[in-house]
C-alpha cells in the first residue's frame, strides 16, 4: 500500500494530570528537538486541560494539526494528525489506544512495557497500521487473544468504553 493512501498520525501522547509524559511517540519530524516536543506537550495540554472530554473524545485543531484528544481519571490521550487527515480515522486510533490502556492498567503501571508496545502496534512508522481494520472486525477475540498472551484473565468490556463521534473544539 503506497504510503499517500494509508493515514498518517503525528504522534500519539499519553500524558498525567500535570501534562507530564507518560508515554510518548513522535512519528513525524515537525518537532526535531525533544525540547519543541516538550513544548508542543505543554501548550496542547494547557490549551484542552479545560475541555470536558471525559465522556467523548473531542477534536481540535492546532498548530496546523488535527488533535484527537480524550481524558480518563488523570490520564489524557492524544492523538495527532495532519490538517488533511481523517478525523473519524484518527478518533479509532485513539480509541483504540484508549482501550488497550484501559486493559493494561487494570494490573498497575507494571505494563508500561506493554503500553509501549501497543503504540508500535497501532501505528506503524507513522502509519496507521492494518490490524485497526481487523481489531474492528473482531475486537472480543483480539482481546481474548491479547490477555491471554501476557497472562490476564479476559474480562468483558463491551459498552464500557465506547466511541462516540467528536465533537469538534475550538482552542
Amino acid at each position: 500500500m503506497a504510503r499517500e493512501s494509508c493515514p498518517t498520525v503525528k504522534n500519539i501522547l499519553l500524558l498525567d494530570s500535570e501534562g507530564k509524559r507518560v508515554a510518548v511517540k513522535y512519528y513525524s519530524d515537525d518537532w526535531p528537538t525533544n525540547s519543541a516536543k516538550l513544548a508542543f506537550e505543554k501548550s496542547v495540554f494547557t490549551k484542552t486541560l479545560k475541555s470536558n472530554a471525559r465522556v467523548e473524545a473531542e477534536i481540535a485543531m492546532f498548530e496546523n494539526n488535527i488533535v484527537i484528544y480524550k481524558f480518563f481519571q488523570d490520564l489524557h490521550f492524544f492523538v495527532t494528525g495532519g490538517d488533511d487527515e481523517n478525523e473519524l480515522i484518527l478518533a479509532t486510533v485513539l480509541q483504540g489506544f484508549f482501550d488497550a490502556v484501559a486493559l493494561l492498567l487494570r494490573e498497575a503501571l507494571e505494563n508500561l512495557d506493554l503500553i509501549l508496545l501497543c503504540l508500535d502496534e497501532i501505528v506503524d512508522g507513522g502509519g496507521v497500521a492494518p490490524r485497526i481494520g481487523c481489531f474492528q472486525r473482531n475486537p472480543t477475540q483480539l482481546q481474548f487473544q491479547a490477555l491471554k498472551q501476557v497472562n490476564l484473565s479476559p474480562m468483558t468490556m463491551s459498552g464500557y468504553f465506547s466511541i462516540k463521534t467528536p465533537s469538534f473544539a475550538k482552542i
